[in-house]
């Protein structure tokens, strides 16, 4: 087993599934380009067991470029949250190479994971603190991020005076401090009604079209995988492995009304039947 910041790992992914023409027809603009350097989060062959219990993972490989959004959609159980916690080096593998290379790390969690005592920007600000960034420095990154997320003048606020999604958009600023080229999201929205949900979609298309990174984001929405990602991975269970694979072809940035488009709602069919056949 090898944990690796740099070497390429061996590429092995699965073919992508080809859009029909439907769905081709629906591209206007080009999605952001992936870089063509090597990945930013690279499995090679991983699996993973907890002692003598069956294994979480088993030989799976995966590559995520810069410009690339990945959704992992997958039964309960089959890993999906387990690679996030690989790539932020909470755990290890029992065997395969994982390869990051990154400027920093954004971890966007189930839960905002808020701080009730201090203040919104005072939140926000953390991870810089822990950081050793100057005061002032910090302070002013805080100000930029909260505003990039629609929170410009809820500074003062503290966590028990926001709401569920303003407090998401709290915590989506906090991972922004250290100016992430690697965003991971664990099912952040699940919890949200679905309109907070669908708003807050539109400010993490908002926010990779700015400035593209590399992103893995857990879901077990299938309409939310396909309306954020460039590409979704469907997961099996027992032990997790990727089942299929989908790129997704629709225009950059994405508007609301994609949502209720004959091509979208076709797509989002086809990852659904490839979630139930695995589920089954």
């Amino acid at each position: 087993m090898t944990v690796s910041l740099d070497p390429s790992p061996s590429p092995r992914a699965l073919p992508p599934l080809q859009a029909d023409a439907a769905l081709t027809s629906a591209i206007a603009t080009p999605r952001p380009a992936a870089e063509t350097a090597p990945p930013a989060i690279g499995f090679d062959r991983i699996s993973l067991a907890f002692g003598q219990d069956a294994p979480v993972l088993h030989d799976l490989t995966l590559e995520v470029r810069r410009g690339e959004l990945v959704s992992l959609v997958g039964p309960s159980g089959c890993g999906k949250s387990t690679l996030l916690r690989l790539v932020a080096g909470f755990l290890t593998p029992s065997a395969g190479r994982i390869a990051i290379r990154t400027r920093g790390l954004g971890y966007v969690f189930q839960e905002p994971t808020l701080l009730p005592w201090r203040t919104v920007l005072e939140n926000v600000e953390l991870p810089a603190s822990l950081a050793g960034v100057a005061k002032a420095e910090r302070r002013e990154r805080a100000r930029q991020a909260i505003a990039r997320v629609g929170l410009a003048g809820c500074e003062a606020r503290r966590p028990a005076e926001l709401s569920g999604g303003m407090r998401m958009r709290v915590s989506i600023a906090r991972a922004l401090m250290l100016e992430p080229d690697v965003f991971l999201f664990d099912e952040p929205f699940g919890a949200l009604d679905e309109i907070t949900r669908e708003r807050l979609h539109e400010q993490v298309v908002t926010l990779f079209g700015e400035e593209p990174f590399a992103g893995l984001f857990v879901t077990h929405s299938v309409p939310e995988a396909v309306f954020l990602s460039t590409r979704v991975i469907v997961m099996s269970k027992n032990p997790g492995r990727i089942a299929a694979e989908f790129e997704v072809p629709f225009t950059w940035p994405r508007a609301p009304e994609l949502r209720y488009r004959p091509e979208f709602a076709a797509l989002a069919g086809r990852v659904s039947l490839a979630l139930r056949q695995v589920a089954s």
